[in-house]
């Protein structure tokens, strides 16, 4: 059986062993709620598949009959389901609007996060741009170290054997016209 647990408040001028008890805010009955995974499954069953009766809704689980009615219960406690009575069966559906108190709840993390992942991702973007530009410049020290060396400046083209030329048909080493 789960229960949603009172909320244990304290004063700071009172000792601990006369601390008072209180019940739980509705925003504490909402989140408790969706604690249990066989609530938020519930609530999801009723989301794609509109108003059930409490038949419908149990037989998509294993588990006795008491157990699951207090699943509904606490849902229906935490407003997050209505039920509605059609003849002798109860019609259970999803009530939306307490859910905007979970989403109020979650949006300063949202933001926090994507403000995270939006650093990152310049951090990264930065990284990359830099990197190319190291390639760049390593690559024109090279071109620069071949022409130097050989005298001969290269455009990119590849003669026999896979080997840098000039550009002009003659390969660089006379060995290779005659093979």
């Amino acid at each position: 059986m789960d229960v949603t647990p009172a909320v244990r408040r304290q004063s700071p001028s009172s000792p601990a062993s006369s601390a008072s008890w209180s019940a739980p805010s509705a925003e504490d009955e909402i989140f408790a709620a969706l604690a249990s995974p066989v609530r938020r499954e519930v609530l999801r069953l009723l989301r794609e598949r509109g108003p059930r009766s409490v038949q419908e809704l149990a037989s998509c689980f294993s588990m006795a009959r008491p157990s699951f009615s207090e699943h509904l219960r606490v849902l229906r406690e935490a407003g997050l389901v209505s039920e509605r009575r059609d003849g002798r069966r109860r019609l259970y559906s999803l009530e939306p609007v307490p859910l905007v108190r979970v989403r109020d709840w979650l949006d300063p993390y949202e933001r926090f996060w994507r403000d995270k992942l939006s650093a990152l991702r310049h951090l990264l973007d930065d990284s990359v741009t830099a990197d190319t530009e190291t390639t760049d410049t390593r690559t024109t020290d090279t071109q620069m170290t071949d022409t130097q060396t050989t005298g001969i400046t290269t455009t990119g083209e590849t003669g026999a054997g896979g080997r840098p030329h000039d550009g002009g048909g003659r390969p660089e080493d006379p060995d290779e016209e005659r093979r």
